[in-house]
């Protein structure tokens, strides 16, 4: 069986692949705090955290208006996008990855905004959680979570 994947999930995937080759693990639509879901949140092998925000086209991006609140939850914040978007479009003060389904290149690396303390071991904690409760959730699809 093969999934269909929307736009949006083959630039994650594509994402996700680059980013181990970085040594990072990544979370696809991860929620760091109630109201918010970021398209990929990445682990670093430093405990760096990056969001990456992954847009299939220039309505998509320019429909969101919440991406600036992802800021306060990351070391460092990109957009992803295939080889036809306008980069232009995107701030300067963000990070960009040309994406496709496959592979993934940082082209440009956002600034470093580093996370407090106790909001990284906040973050930590939730994305060791949520990566837990998804590998039993695919080890067991029946098991309830409480």
């Amino acid at each position: 069986m093969t999934l269909e994947l929307k736009p949006g999930q083959e630039l994650a995937r594509g994402v996700c692949r680059h980013l181990a080759s970085l040594d990072f693990v990544s979370i696809e639509e991860f929620t760091p705090k109630t109201g918010l879901r970021v398209d990929v949140m990445a682990l670093g092998p430093k405990g760096e955290f990056w969001i990456i925000e992954c847009k299939s086209s220039r309505n998509d991006f320019q429909s969101d208006k919440k991406w600036q609140n992802y800021l306060e939850w990351c070391d460092r914040y990109f957009w992803a996008v295939n080889s036809d978007f306008m980069t232009e479009l995107l701030p300067e003060e963000t990070g960009i990855i040309i994406a496709d389904a496959y592979y993934a290149d940082i082209i440009r690396t956002g600034p470093e905004n580093k996370l407090s303390a106790p909001r990284r071991k906040t973050l930590l904690h939730k994305f060791a959680r949520q990566a837990a409760m998804r590998w039993h959730n695919a080890r067991d699809p029946g098991l309830i979570h409480l």
